[in-house]
Protein backbone atom coordinates (compact mmCIF):
# COMPACT_ATOMS: atom_id res chain seq x y z
CA UNK A 1 0.00 0.00 0.00
CA UNK A 2 0.78 3.22 -0.18
CA UNK A 3 -1.01 4.95 2.60
CA UNK A 4 0.79 5.25 5.29
CA UNK A 5 1.07 6.94 8.68
CA UNK A 6 4.90 8.15 8.32
CA UNK A 7 6.77 9.68 5.53
CA UNK A 8 9.98 7.60 6.29
CA UNK A 9 7.73 4.32 4.65
CA UNK A 10 5.56 6.96 2.58
CA UNK A 11 8.90 7.91 0.24
CA UNK A 12 10.07 4.60 -0.15
CA UNK A 13 6.34 2.50 -1.06
CA UNK A 14 6.11 3.33 -5.05
CA UNK A 15 9.87 1.96 -4.90
CA UNK A 16 8.20 -1.20 -3.23
CA UNK A 17 5.63 -1.17 -6.08
CA UNK A 18 8.78 -1.14 -8.95
CA UNK A 19 10.14 -3.89 -6.84
CA UNK A 20 7.79 -6.19 -6.85
CA UNK A 21 7.14 -5.54 -10.62
CA UNK A 22 10.77 -6.13 -11.25
CA UNK A 23 10.22 -9.74 -9.80
CA UNK A 24 6.87 -10.49 -11.46
CA UNK A 25 8.89 -9.58 -15.19
CA UNK A 26 11.70 -12.17 -14.38
CA UNK A 27 9.19 -14.87 -12.75
CA UNK A 28 6.33 -14.17 -14.96
CA UNK A 29 4.05 -14.92 -12.17
CA UNK A 30 1.58 -12.11 -10.74
CA UNK A 31 2.56 -11.87 -7.13
CA UNK A 32 1.02 -8.52 -6.20
CA UNK A 33 -3.13 -7.52 -6.56
CA UNK A 34 -3.85 -4.46 -6.73
CA UNK A 35 -7.44 -4.30 -4.43
CA UNK A 36 -7.71 -0.31 -3.03
CA UNK A 37 -7.06 0.14 0.29
CA UNK A 38 -8.96 1.40 3.41
CA UNK A 39 -8.23 2.88 6.85
CA UNK A 40 -11.24 3.98 9.42
CA UNK A 41 -12.08 4.31 12.79
CA UNK A 42 -14.51 6.29 14.63
CA UNK A 43 -14.48 10.08 14.89
CA UNK A 44 -14.97 10.00 18.65
CA UNK A 45 -11.70 7.39 19.06
CA UNK A 46 -8.91 8.12 16.61
CA UNK A 47 -9.30 10.66 13.90
CA UNK A 48 -5.80 11.45 14.81
CA UNK A 49 -4.39 8.45 12.91
CA UNK A 50 -6.37 9.46 10.15
CA UNK A 51 -5.15 12.47 10.07
CA UNK A 52 -1.72 11.19 10.25
CA UNK A 53 -2.05 9.11 7.23
CA UNK A 54 -3.49 11.82 5.53
CA UNK A 55 -0.38 14.31 6.45
CA UNK A 56 2.12 11.47 5.47
CA UNK A 57 0.61 11.08 1.86
CA UNK A 58 -0.04 14.31 1.50
CA UNK A 59 3.27 15.03 2.17
CA UNK A 60 4.41 12.82 -0.25
CA UNK A 61 1.78 13.47 -3.03
CA UNK A 62 0.30 10.45 -2.94
CA UNK A 63 -3.34 10.78 -4.08
CA UNK A 64 -6.31 9.24 -1.60
CA UNK A 65 -10.04 10.30 -1.03
CA UNK A 66 -11.38 11.31 2.65
CA UNK A 67 -14.49 9.74 3.21
CA UNK A 68 -17.21 10.08 5.93
CA UNK A 69 -18.37 6.57 7.11
CA UNK A 70 -21.92 7.03 4.74
CA UNK A 71 -19.63 7.73 1.75
CA UNK A 72 -17.59 4.92 1.71
CA UNK A 73 -20.51 2.51 2.66
CA UNK A 74 -21.90 4.00 -0.60
CA UNK A 75 -18.55 2.84 -2.22
CA UNK A 76 -18.32 -0.67 -0.74
CA UNK A 77 -21.53 -1.25 0.41
CA UNK A 78 -19.73 -4.57 2.46
CA UNK A 79 -18.59 -1.79 5.35
CA UNK A 80 -22.09 -1.27 6.87
CA UNK A 81 -21.07 2.10 8.79
CA UNK A 82 -22.39 5.66 9.26
CA UNK A 83 -21.16 9.17 9.56
CA UNK A 84 -19.96 8.35 13.02
CA UNK A 85 -16.75 6.72 11.34
CA UNK A 86 -13.60 9.00 9.54
CA UNK A 87 -12.11 6.52 6.92
CA UNK A 88 -9.67 7.42 3.86
CA UNK A 89 -9.64 5.55 0.84
CA UNK A 90 -6.46 4.88 -1.14
CA UNK A 91 -6.92 3.15 -4.94
CA UNK A 92 -3.43 1.78 -4.77
CA UNK A 93 -3.27 -1.08 -2.17
CA UNK A 94 -3.72 -4.71 -2.16
CA UNK A 95 -1.69 -7.92 -1.61
CA UNK A 96 0.77 -9.58 -1.60
CA UNK A 97 0.78 -14.16 -2.86
CA UNK A 98 3.10 -13.77 0.33
CA UNK A 99 3.57 -18.03 0.13
CA UNK A 100 4.26 -17.41 -3.64
CA UNK A 101 6.66 -14.65 -3.42
CA UNK A 102 8.84 -16.77 -1.00
CA UNK A 103 8.70 -19.51 -3.06
CA UNK A 104 9.46 -16.64 -6.52
CA UNK A 105 12.66 -15.06 -4.14
CA UNK A 106 14.06 -18.59 -3.58
CA UNK A 107 13.86 -20.20 -6.77
CA UNK A 108 15.31 -16.51 -8.48
CA UNK A 109 18.43 -16.34 -6.12
CA UNK A 110 19.35 -19.80 -7.17
CA UNK A 111 18.76 -19.19 -10.88
CA UNK A 112 21.48 -16.35 -9.83
CA UNK A 113 23.83 -18.78 -8.56
CA UNK A 114 22.91 -18.58 -4.66
CA UNK A 115 23.08 -22.09 -2.48
CA UNK A 116 20.21 -21.63 -0.17
CA UNK A 117 20.56 -24.07 3.25
CA UNK A 118 17.33 -25.19 4.75
CA UNK A 119 17.64 -26.00 8.44
CA UNK A 120 20.57 -24.72 9.08
CA UNK A 121 20.98 -22.21 12.09
CA UNK A 122 23.72 -20.05 12.85
CA UNK A 123 25.80 -20.83 15.72
CA UNK A 124 28.00 -18.29 15.69
CA UNK A 125 30.10 -15.02 13.70
CA UNK A 126 33.65 -14.49 13.98
CA UNK A 127 35.97 -12.44 12.46
CA UNK A 128 39.29 -13.48 10.74
CA UNK A 129 42.48 -11.03 10.68
CA UNK A 130 41.97 -10.34 7.52
CA UNK A 131 38.72 -8.42 8.48
CA UNK A 132 36.34 -11.39 6.58
CA UNK A 133 33.64 -12.97 8.98
CA UNK A 134 33.31 -16.69 9.59
CA UNK A 135 29.57 -18.45 10.03
CA UNK A 136 29.72 -21.29 11.51
CA UNK A 137 26.80 -23.66 11.17
CA UNK A 138 25.82 -27.37 11.43
CA UNK A 139 25.93 -27.62 7.65
CA UNK A 140 29.82 -26.29 7.93
CA UNK A 141 31.80 -23.15 8.41
CA UNK A 142 31.08 -20.22 5.53
CA UNK A 143 33.42 -17.10 4.77
CA UNK A 144 32.49 -14.19 3.03
CA UNK A 145 33.82 -10.23 2.87
CA UNK A 146 30.12 -9.24 4.25
CA UNK A 147 27.28 -10.83 5.80
CA UNK A 148 23.91 -9.89 5.93
CA UNK A 149 21.88 -10.76 9.23
CA UNK A 150 17.47 -11.13 8.48
CA UNK A 151 17.12 -13.51 11.12
CA UNK A 152 13.99 -12.49 12.90
CA UNK A 153 12.81 -13.76 16.56
CA UNK A 154 16.20 -14.88 15.98
CA UNK A 155 17.71 -11.68 15.19
CA UNK A 156 19.79 -12.12 18.79
CA UNK A 157 20.72 -15.45 18.57
CA UNK A 158 23.19 -14.61 15.55
CA UNK A 159 23.98 -11.71 16.70
CA UNK A 160 24.66 -11.78 19.96
CA UNK A 161 28.27 -13.18 19.44
CA UNK A 162 29.67 -10.29 17.76
CA UNK A 163 28.72 -8.00 21.15
CA UNK A 164 25.41 -6.47 19.10
CA UNK A 165 22.04 -6.74 20.60
CA UNK A 166 18.77 -5.00 19.26
CA UNK A 167 16.10 -4.66 21.67
CA UNK A 168 12.99 -6.93 19.92
CA UNK A 169 9.52 -7.98 21.50
CA UNK A 170 8.71 -11.08 19.66
CA UNK A 171 4.39 -11.69 19.92
CA UNK A 172 2.61 -14.38 18.99
CA UNK A 173 -0.27 -13.16 16.53
CA UNK A 174 -2.70 -14.45 14.42
CA UNK A 175 -5.12 -14.17 11.84
CA UNK A 176 -8.53 -16.03 11.28
CA UNK A 177 -10.22 -16.82 8.19
CA UNK A 178 -14.00 -17.17 7.38
CA UNK A 179 -16.32 -19.31 4.72
CA UNK A 180 -18.09 -16.15 4.15
CA UNK A 181 -21.48 -17.39 1.75
CA UNK A 182 -21.27 -14.00 -0.38
CA UNK A 183 -18.40 -15.15 -1.51
CA UNK A 184 -18.57 -12.67 -4.55
CA UNK A 185 -19.18 -9.67 -2.48
CA UNK A 186 -15.56 -10.53 -1.30
CA UNK A 187 -13.24 -10.78 -4.01
CA UNK A 188 -10.10 -9.17 -4.64
CA UNK A 189 -11.97 -7.04 -7.65
CA UNK A 190 -14.94 -5.83 -5.75
CA UNK A 191 -13.46 -5.84 -1.64
CA UNK A 192 -10.30 -3.59 -0.35
CA UNK A 193 -8.18 -4.06 1.69
CA UNK A 194 -8.70 -2.38 5.04
CA UNK A 195 -7.03 -1.16 8.47
CA UNK A 196 -9.53 -0.31 12.03
CA UNK A 197 -7.68 1.93 14.20
CA UNK A 198 -9.22 1.60 17.91
CA UNK A 199 -7.69 1.99 21.75
CA UNK A 200 -7.25 -1.21 22.07
CA UNK A 201 -6.17 -2.90 18.52
CA UNK A 202 -5.71 -2.30 15.22
CA UNK A 203 -7.44 -4.72 13.18
CA UNK A 204 -6.85 -5.51 9.39
CA UNK A 205 -8.77 -7.56 7.08
CA UNK A 206 -8.11 -8.58 3.25
CA UNK A 207 -10.47 -9.69 0.34
CA UNK A 208 -10.27 -14.09 -0.14
CA UNK A 209 -7.09 -15.31 -2.31
CA UNK A 210 -6.56 -18.96 -3.79
CA UNK A 211 -7.99 -20.95 -1.21
CA UNK A 212 -8.63 -18.96 1.92
CA UNK A 213 -12.11 -17.31 3.03
CA UNK A 214 -12.15 -13.52 4.30
CA UNK A 215 -9.30 -12.45 6.43
CA UNK A 216 -8.65 -10.72 9.71
CA UNK A 217 -6.31 -10.47 12.22
CA UNK A 218 -5.40 -7.68 14.73
CA UNK A 219 -1.83 -6.05 14.54
CA UNK A 220 0.50 -6.28 17.28
CA UNK A 221 -2.20 -7.59 19.57
CA UNK A 222 -0.53 -11.11 21.42
CA UNK A 223 1.41 -11.89 23.95
CA UNK A 224 5.22 -11.27 24.62
CA UNK A 225 6.73 -14.79 23.57
CA UNK A 226 10.06 -16.57 22.47
CA UNK A 227 11.07 -18.72 19.98
CA UNK A 228 10.83 -22.15 22.55
CA UNK A 229 7.87 -20.85 24.73
CA UNK A 230 5.97 -19.88 21.10
CA UNK A 231 2.85 -22.26 20.42
CA UNK A 232 0.42 -23.00 17.67
CA UNK A 233 -2.72 -22.68 19.44
CA UNK A 234 -5.34 -19.64 18.60
CA UNK A 235 -6.17 -17.13 21.41
CA UNK A 236 -10.03 -17.42 22.08
CA UNK A 237 -10.27 -13.94 22.67
CA UNK A 238 -8.68 -11.99 20.31
CA UNK A 239 -10.68 -14.51 17.60
CA UNK A 240 -14.06 -13.07 19.32
CA UNK A 241 -12.53 -9.65 19.30
CA UNK A 242 -12.21 -10.21 15.58
CA UNK A 243 -16.05 -11.55 15.17
CA UNK A 244 -17.03 -8.32 17.17
CA UNK A 245 -15.50 -6.13 15.58
CA UNK A 246 -17.05 -7.55 11.98
CA UNK A 247 -20.50 -7.91 13.49
CA UNK A 248 -20.54 -4.04 13.98
CA UNK A 249 -18.45 -3.40 10.95
CA UNK A 250 -18.57 -5.85 7.75
CA UNK A 251 -21.04 -8.44 9.10
CA UNK A 252 -21.52 -10.13 5.75
CA UNK A 253 -18.25 -11.15 5.78
CA UNK A 254 -18.45 -13.69 8.64
CA UNK A 255 -19.20 -16.99 8.07
CA UNK A 256 -18.10 -20.33 9.45
CA UNK A 257 -14.46 -20.26 10.94
CA UNK A 258 -12.52 -21.93 8.36
CA UNK A 259 -8.90 -21.84 10.35
CA UNK A 260 -6.78 -19.38 12.65
CA UNK A 261 -3.53 -19.94 12.19
CA UNK A 262 -0.50 -18.09 14.33
CA UNK A 263 2.67 -16.18 13.59
CA UNK A 264 5.42 -14.31 15.06
CA UNK A 265 6.33 -10.80 15.00
CA UNK A 266 9.59 -9.32 15.84
CA UNK A 267 9.08 -5.70 16.94
CA UNK A 268 11.42 -2.86 17.62
CA UNK A 269 10.69 -0.67 20.89
CA UNK A 270 9.19 2.33 18.11
CA UNK A 271 7.90 -0.35 15.54
CA UNK A 272 10.42 0.94 13.01
CA UNK A 273 13.14 -1.10 10.93
CA UNK A 274 16.45 -1.72 11.84
CA UNK A 275 18.22 -1.37 8.30
CA UNK A 276 22.28 -0.77 9.29
CA UNK A 277 25.22 -2.24 9.55
CA UNK A 278 27.04 -2.69 12.63
CA UNK A 279 30.34 -0.54 12.51
CA UNK A 280 29.28 1.09 15.64
CA UNK A 281 30.50 -2.33 16.97
CA UNK A 282 33.24 -2.94 14.53
CA UNK A 283 31.69 -4.73 12.41
CA UNK A 284 30.83 -2.59 8.85
CA UNK A 285 30.84 -5.80 7.14
CA UNK A 286 28.00 -7.34 8.89
CA UNK A 287 24.38 -5.55 7.82
CA UNK A 288 21.42 -6.21 9.84
CA UNK A 289 17.43 -5.92 9.10
CA UNK A 290 14.43 -6.12 11.30
CA UNK A 291 10.80 -5.56 9.39
CA UNK A 292 9.43 -4.95 12.79
CA UNK A 293 6.50 -7.18 11.96
CA UNK A 294 5.14 -4.89 9.22
CA UNK A 295 7.81 -5.21 6.57
CA UNK A 296 6.59 -8.58 3.68
CA UNK A 297 5.04 -5.53 1.51
CA UNK A 298 8.35 -4.43 1.29
CA UNK A 299 10.29 -7.40 0.68
CA UNK A 300 11.56 -7.50 -2.54
CA UNK A 301 13.10 -3.58 -2.01
CA UNK A 302 14.23 -4.64 1.51
CA UNK A 303 16.05 -7.27 -0.82
CA UNK A 304 17.31 -4.98 -3.05
CA UNK A 305 18.44 -2.22 -0.13
CA UNK A 306 20.42 -4.63 1.49
CA UNK A 307 22.39 -6.35 -2.09
CA UNK A 308 23.38 -2.58 -2.80
CA UNK A 309 24.37 -2.79 0.98
CA UNK A 310 26.65 -5.57 0.59
CA UNK A 311 27.77 -4.80 -2.99
CA UNK A 312 28.70 -1.44 -2.96
CA UNK A 313 28.86 -0.45 0.85
CA UNK A 314 25.84 2.09 0.32
CA UNK A 315 22.29 2.02 -0.84
CA UNK A 316 20.52 5.37 -2.85
CA UNK A 317 17.49 4.93 -0.81
CA UNK A 318 16.50 6.75 1.74
CA UNK A 319 17.05 4.60 5.03
CA UNK A 320 19.10 7.34 7.63
CA UNK A 321 16.06 6.54 9.88
CA UNK A 322 16.14 2.69 10.42
CA UNK A 323 19.95 3.53 11.93
CA UNK A 324 20.68 1.09 14.84
CA UNK A 325 22.01 3.64 16.92
CA UNK A 326 18.71 5.13 17.34
CA UNK A 327 17.27 6.45 20.80
CA UNK A 328 14.65 3.88 20.77
CA UNK A 329 16.94 0.99 20.23
CA UNK A 330 20.11 2.10 22.75
CA UNK A 331 17.79 3.83 25.66
CA UNK A 332 16.90 0.74 27.44
CA UNK A 333 14.06 3.16 29.62
CA UNK A 334 12.34 3.69 25.85
CA UNK A 335 8.81 2.88 26.30
CA UNK A 336 7.54 0.71 23.73
CA UNK A 337 4.91 1.94 20.97
CA UNK A 338 4.07 -1.31 18.96
CA UNK A 339 0.60 -0.27 17.51
CA UNK A 340 1.70 0.72 14.26
CA UNK A 341 0.48 4.32 13.53
CA UNK A 342 -1.76 4.38 16.91
CA UNK A 343 1.07 5.33 19.66
CA UNK A 344 -0.50 2.07 21.62
CA UNK A 345 1.95 0.80 24.07
CA UNK A 346 2.40 -3.25 24.44
CA UNK A 347 -0.91 -4.84 24.37
CA UNK A 348 0.16 -7.40 27.23
CA UNK A 349 1.62 -6.86 30.55
CA UNK A 350 5.29 -7.29 30.71
CA UNK A 351 8.18 -7.41 33.36
CA UNK A 352 11.67 -6.07 31.04
CA UNK A 353 12.72 -9.63 31.05
CA UNK A 354 10.44 -10.35 28.31
CA UNK A 355 12.33 -8.09 25.73
CA UNK A 356 14.79 -10.41 23.60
Amino acid sequence: RLAYHDNRYTKLTPDTYKAWEAVEKESGLQLVYNTGGVQFTRKDEMSHVIDAYAKAMAENNISFERLTGSQLRAKFPQFEIDDTYDTIYQPIAGLVDAALANSVHIQLARANGATVLEHCPVQKIEKLPNGRVLVHTPKGVFQCRRLIVTAGAWINHVLGSIGVHIPVYVTQEQVTYFATPNVKDFTKAKYPIWIYHSPKYDFYGMPMHGNSGSKIGIDAGGPVVSVDTRNYEPDKTREQACIKHLERTIPRSLGPIMYTKTCLYTMTPDRHFVVDDCSKNGWDNVIVCCGAGHAFKFASLLGKILSEMAIDGKTKYDISQFNIDREAITNPDWTPTLYMGTGGKVPTKQSSASKL
